[in-house]
């Protein structure tokens, strides 16, 4: 690109601004545009807040909610661009067109503004948003300004070349916009499939988690190398670069390379899905969440345990519900040497069918185990369903229950008891 003729091209068109400046209906046009926007800043202050009472009354409908209250923090910049129009079509009837060109510039970029400024509030990331915002406005401003194409040749001028890529600034201007939309909007398409396919119930929970993750990774690669391509860019050109890279990841990213394959085959084998529950070291609770990385882990008491996949790969998982949620449970106990243990056996399984989540078409069994040092020693055996609902409640109910029925029915729980004999010595 010819370098200097993008700078005469550049000052010719500041030039002709300026000896457009010079004329009376310039700062005509200027002063109208002035005053509207004061005017457009003062019925802002009084159609907003009655509008936004209205909007707030927009139910089961997020996103659409969003960009009406994106819409309502510009309303002096709608009303604005609304006076504008109207000025520039009376102007228009009562004088010559070339008397309202600075009308017309002010009306398209404030338009051109109002659309960056309202897409930045409806992208949700902050950094994107911005910078979405800005780059469209100022686009558009060049496009207005009729210098989009000698800032295209300025861009294009600022180049190097990397062996067989020749890559300038436009270039990678292009790229940095074109990924930017094209990854959000597969985002956007990812997050839409995923929510799809969790409704669907023909299918299974692990299942439902692998054709989310594989939608959502597959749209985003898809996304990228359309964007690149786009632009002009060679792929084949960045093997050696991209293999470099992929080395030096596959070192520094080993772990959550690891964890990441670890997910993708424990969605496959199906070894734990969400609402699973699992011990694992020690942790007890219900899987609320499989994730690229880790494992959500819900615990009994509210805590959320982030566990690496790899751990469910490597170490050792009790996973309570993994092809049924009926689980048995044990209640040691031990009864005076007084009472009858055929007695103590039948009262024992009463009061466990008496506790809600004991299953009853199990019908629970005690058995005796032991002839203790101070009591007959019983096991209490029965079966739940709802394991997620925690073991210790139902184990407690349970006890509870075989203390009210054996005071009920004069059975003694005995104490440990030990007898000391004291000798004395012969000698006094």
């Amino acid at each position: 690109m010819d370098f200097r003729g993008t700078i005469d091209k550049s000052l010719a068109w500041a030039g002709g601004w300026f000896d457009y400046a010079a004329t009376p209906w310039f700062v005509y046009q200027a002063g109208i545009i002035a005053a509207l926007f004061a005017l457009a800043k003062l019925a802002a202050l009084r159609v907003e807040p009655l509008v936004e009472s209205q909007a707030r009354q927009i139910k089961g409908h997020p996103g659409l909610l969003r960009v009406v209250i994106a819409l309502l923090r510009r309303t002096d910049w709608i009303l604005f661009a609304i006076f504008l129009l109207a000025a520039l079509n009376v102007l228009r009837a009562v004088t010559w067109p070339s008397r309202t060109h600075l009308l017309h510039v002010a009306l398209l970029l404030s338009l051109a503004w109002l659309f960056a400024t309202v897409l930045s509030r409806i992208v949700r990331n902050r950094l994107v948003a911005r910078t979405l915002g800005w780059l469209a406005w100022i686009y558009a401003a060049l496009v207005i300004l009729g210098v989009s194409d000698e800032a295209a040749e300025f861009l294009d001028s600022l180049a190097i070349s990397l062996g067989a890529v020749r890559l300038s600034a436009l270039m990678v201007l292009k790229a940095a916009l074109l990924l930017i939309a094209t990854v959000w909007l597969a985002v956007v398409i990812g997050n839409y499939v995923d929510e799809r396919v969790r409704l669907a119930e023909e299918l299974t929970p692990s299942i439902r988690v692998l054709v989310g993750k594989v939608a959502k990774i597959g749209l985003v690669l898809v996304a990228g190398a359309v964007a690149l391509s786009a632009v002009g860019l060679d792929l084949t050109a960045l093997t050696v670069f991209s293999g470099a890279v992929g080395v030096g990841l596959a070192f520094g990213l080993q772990k959550v390379v690891s964890n990441f394959v670890s997910g993708v085959i424990i969605l496959l084998d199906k070894s734990i899905k969400p609402g699973d529950t699992i011990s694992l070291e020690g942790t007890f609770g219900w899987i609320r969440e499989l994730r690229a990385r880790f494992v959500s882990v819900v615990t009994r008491d509210g805590r959320e345990f982030l566990i690496p996949n790899e751990d469910f790969i490597t170490q050792r998982v009790i996973n309570w519900s993994f092809s049924d949620n009926l689980v048995r449970l044990d209640v040691n106990f031990g009864v005076s040497y007084d009472a009858d243990p055929h007695k103590v056996s039948e009262l024992a399984i009463e009061a466990a069918i008496s506790v809600g989540r004991v299953e009853a078409d199990r019908r629970p069994v005690c058995w005796l185990t032991d002839f203790g040092d101070s009591s007959l020693n019983f096991v209490l055996r029965f079966w739940i369903r709802d394991p997620q609902q925690g073991l210790t409640n139902v184990r407690g109910k349970v006890l509870l229950a075989l203390w009210d029925t054996f005071k009920a029915n004069g059975i003694d729980i005995p104490y440990p008891h030990r007898e000391i004999i004291m000798k004395e010595s012969s000698g006094q």
